[in-house]
């Protein structure tokens, strides 16, 4: 895959969180405006999903909840991706890092893992 974005999709999509952090950050740099806010909020989502698989539930949570305060200005569609759905579905992983307690679970209860789904061939 050529394109850069795409590319992080695909990564992200296989859950290669770390490679799609750093495939969306190096756009990331050279881009403004709204879609640096709206690449930063993916980057977030990767890094959250990034550390929950590590067993870091406190980073997990701090960065989905951020990316989420971001990609909530992008919905429905951005680009070409289902932002709507991808934000319920990150809303879910949330959900599921913790008990009706608040408490923190661990990471192997929580399998669900957000995808992004491409909803344009163009973005």
């Amino acid at each position: 895959m050529d394109d850069p974005f795409r590319r992080g999709i695909e990564e992200f999509n296989t859950q290669c969180f770390f490679e799609a952090h750093d495939t969306w950050e190096e756009l990331w740099r050279e881009t403004s405006g709204p879609e640096r806010l709206f690449l930063q909020g993916l980057i977030q989502v990767a890094v959250g999903l990034y550390h929950r698989e590590n067993g870091n539930l406190r980073g997990a949570t701090s960065q989905l909840k951020k990316a989420l305060e971001k990609l909530d200005r992008y919905l429905p569609v951005y680009h070409g991706i289902g932002t709507e759905e991808l934000t319920t579905q990150v809303r879910e992983c949330l959900r599921r890092l913790h008990t009706a307690s608040g408490e923190m679970t661990s990471p192997v209860n929580s399998a669900f893992v957000p995808r992004i789904r491409v909803l344009e061939a163009n973005g």
